[in-house]
């Protein structure tokens, strides 16, 4: 048992209460100077180190709403969309509630996508933080499938029917398509079990998946410390410390970073606010028109599209015809063509990638078969889901696709910074093409998105080394403001 620590008898009342506390809980007082008093930070934080605090409150906002939600919701197919009116026009500030939660959930994606652009633009994936950017990406995906799971839940035209074509890709898999799709429904159609379990999933299951995640991820980052926009460690072997062992480019976390954190805060909930009081459909994208029409599965809508944040992916999917599998097929040689002739590998190497070539083509069904035996391929339609699901995945190995010399984008070569512009601008344009009904200029467009998109991953180990790089500095640079 730890000795008591004693405070002088002149103490103030709130000196002793805090001693009081730390000699019956050092735990605490040990993880709050951890992680607050005695973490030091990068000085030079700037605006793009808002978003991870933003994060962790749109996420305690999300919990909270979601649980005053689930007082009044009633998870079955007959009351859900009335269970939802009723928290909108009579339980007492519910339409609030409703309203914080559903825009919540855009305002988390948005959050989201800016964190991990700070990260894509100095750096923060590189070692030794590649188990910090994991994590983060195990958050995303997870969020992805909160939301997915949630989205079901008001029991509108386009809940329902959101619901039904995304469950129904899982069916494109080869020879268990079915019967997943038919087990992550709970029946053969979207109905009282599917919602059920979208219901427990959403309230209990996948949220608990996600705080662990997020945890993780925030010890992860305290261990190695905070990465900043010059890329240059604070600790370490060659960071200059003062007597203390204290990084002197560093910073606690408490107060300064606290304060700064605050100041975003109140300048995210004065827009959030605005958003809920005045637009809290904004034009439909985060509430769209056909959820306020209860769910009707013998009424098709005309268009049916996922929420914006899913939007670019689902363009990705759409993007995958058969004369796309075709273009794919020709890259698909080319590149190996361009492996044998240009590199060194052993005669068995390039046979074996020969071979793997071949199957890829016929599993694309570049042959042309159809309906000849085991000599099928597989439709377009796998492959789209392949490819959504790949554009996610692939966010995992970036860590090990950047070989940069250096970290920021802050020293890399200028047209870097243009690469890294129109990979933001194809994001964008790949997620517009998704809330739009499909037409052939779109999906040409989406096709040209979606090869831009994997190219600028998978070509990364090549044009990232690419280029002259400015020299970086020794230590941060900073100046007070």
């Amino acid at each position: 048992m730890a000795e008591f620590k004693e405070i002088s008898p002149n103490a103030s009342a709130t000196e002793k209460l805090a001693n009081w506390f730390d000699n019956r809980f050092p735990s605490m007082g040990s993880m709050y100077r951890d992680h607050m008093s005695e973490y030091y930070a990068p000085k030079n934080f700037n605006f793009w180190y808002f978003f991870g605090s933003l994060a962790m409150l749109v996420l305690v906002l999300q919990i909270v709403t979601g649980i005053f939600l689930t007082m009044h919701y009633k998870p079955d197919a007959a009351s859900a969309f009335g269970s939802v009116e009723y928290i909108m026009r009579d339980v007492p500030w519910g339409w609030l509630i409703r309203y914080m939660h559903s825009t919540g959930a855009s305002a988390f994606f948005i959050v989201v996508y800016l964190h991990m652009y700070r990260g894509l633009i100095y750096g923060s994936y590189r070692k030794p933080r590649e188990l910090v950017w994991l994590f983060g990406c195990g958050i995303f995906l997870v969020l992805m499938a909160e939301a997915f799971m949630g989205y079901l839940l008001p029991w509108g035209q386009m809940s329902y029917w959101g619901a039904q074509v995304i469950i129904n890709l899982f069916s494109a898999i080869p020879f268990i398509g079915p019967d997943l799709s038919e087990w992550i429904r709970g029946d053969y159609v979207v109905g009282d079990a599917t919602l059920n379990r979208f219901f427990a999933f959403h309230v209990i299951a996948v949220p608990l998946v996600l705080l662990g995640l997020v945890v993780a991820h925030i010890l992860a980052l305290h261990d190695v410390g905070s990465n900043n926009p010059d890329g240059v460690e604070i600790k370490g072997p060659k960071a200059p410390l003062d007597e203390k062992g204290r990084p002197l480019d560093g910073i606690p976390f408490h107060p300064y970073y606290t304060i700064h954190d605050i100041f975003g805060v109140s300048v995210f909930l004065m827009v959030f606010s605005a958003i809920i009081f005045f637009a809290p459909e904004v034009g439909g994208y985060f509430l769209e028109y056909n959820n306020f029409i209860p769910a009707d599965p013998l009424k098709t809508p005309l268009h049916i599209a996922p929420v914006w944040y899913f939007t670019p992916f689902y363009s990705m999917l759409r993007a995958i015809t058969t004369e796309m599998m075709y273009a794919l097929s020709v890259i698909l040689v080319a590149t190996v063509m361009f492996v044998i002739i240009k590199t060194r590998a052993s005669t068995m190497a390039k046979a074996l990638l020969v071979v793997l070539a071949i199957a890829f083509l016929w599993m694309f069904n570049a042959f042309g078969f159809t309906h000849v035996g085991m000599m099928q391929g597989i439709d377009a339609k796998f492959w789209g889901v392949v490819v959504m699901i790949t554009a996610v995945v692939i966010l995992f190995f970036l860590p090990w696709l950047d070989k940069s010399p250096v970290k920021s984008i802050r020293y890399r070569p200028g047209w870097h910074k243009a690469v890294l512009a129109v990979f933001v601008v194809d994001f964008i344009v790949l997620a517009y093409l998704g809330t739009e009904p499909p037409s052939p200029i779109a999906e040409r467009v989406s096709q040209l998105g979606t090869l831009f998109y994997f190219g600028f991953f998978l070509l990364m180990p090549w044009w990232s080394r690419l280029g002259e790089f400015k020299p970086v500095p020794e230590r941060i640079t900073f100046a007070a403001h």
